[in-house]
């Protein structure tokens, strides 16, 4: 997002994380209803196009919102989604877009609570590298043809019971409401604001065997100063990595092509 639509989802965040700092808000029904509502605004062009009118009134706009959405959804995602359409969008889909996180973050909001959001955002990794290894699973999940109900079924006898439901629930939400989305596009968005709840930035660590666990807390604690930041570790084993480790973090592989930064890493796990 650009311009008004960052300023417009930034002010969105905040609100959210105001709401569901009171034990109060049920974070996860929330979430239902928001995604509830990011349906409704993908679905329906015009009602966007209405409500991120920037000849209309912040206003006027809120009020139609709030027409259309009471004694459907919640009072809170009612107020979330009103302080929206009172804001500035750059483009309708930008809205959409931002309702869809905020169901998201809800989500994700419900497994910290519950103590669960290291697993779910291991959880997450661990789904992305099997469908990115299984051809016939990622067409079955992206397919076309297929109903969201029969993607849904496939999800759950996959999921169900094996993984956290607050995983099961955004994998699904994102694979029946892909929204012109890459699947793995979808799961690199998922994991990052999972890693955002903790104020970490996600590390995607490839090496030639497994590390040991005073390895991983040596690459965490060399990462996180590096960057800044507390890092997330996603490990993943293939022995034919270059120079038995990479790193990738954002945009940024730390390997062999980045002589410096590898070595700083490799020497600062070796203690």
């Amino acid at each position: 997002m650009n311009g008004a639509s960052r300023e417009a989802l930034a002010a969105a965040r905040e609100r959210l994380d105001a709401l569901t700092d009171s034990t109060s808000v049920d974070a996860a029904k929330l979430a239902e209803e928001l995604a509830a509502v990011t349906a409704l605004l993908h679905r329906e062009v015009s009602l966007r196009r209405v409500l991120t009118d920037p000849s209309q009134g912040g206003e006027a706009k809120a009020e139609l919102a709030g027409r259309l959405l009471s004694g459907q959804v919640g009072g809170e995602a009612v107020d979330l989604v009103s302080g929206m359409v009172r804001s500035r969008w750059s483009q309708s889909r930008d809205l959409v877009d931002a309702a869809e996180e905020l169901a998201n973050t809800a989500d994700l909001t419900a497994a910290q609570r519950a103590g669960v959001l290291d697993d779910v955002e291991d959880e997450l990794f661990r789904f992305g590298r099997i469908v990115s290894s299984d051809v016939a699973l990622r067409s079955a999940l992206t397919s076309k043809s297929a109903t969201a109900s029969a993607k849904s079924e496939l999800l759950r006898s996959l999921l169900g019971g094996k993984a956290q439901p607050v995983t099961e629930r955004v994998i699904t939400r994102l694979v029946t409401q892909p929204r012109g989305r890459s699947l793995e596009a979808g799961l690199d968005s998922l994991s990052r604001l999972a890693a955002e709840r903790r104020d970490r930035q996600v590390a995607v660590v490839t090496s030639a065997v497994p590390l040991s666990d005073l390895q991983k807390q040596r690459l965490g604690a060399a990462l996180a100063k590096i960057y800044g930041r507390q890092m997330h570790l996603n490990l993943d084993v293939d022995p034919e990595v270059l120079g038995g480790i990479s790193v990738r973090v954002g945009d940024e592989v730390i390997n062999g092509t980045i002589a410096e930064r590898l070595e700083e890493v490799t020497r600062r796990m070796a203690g």
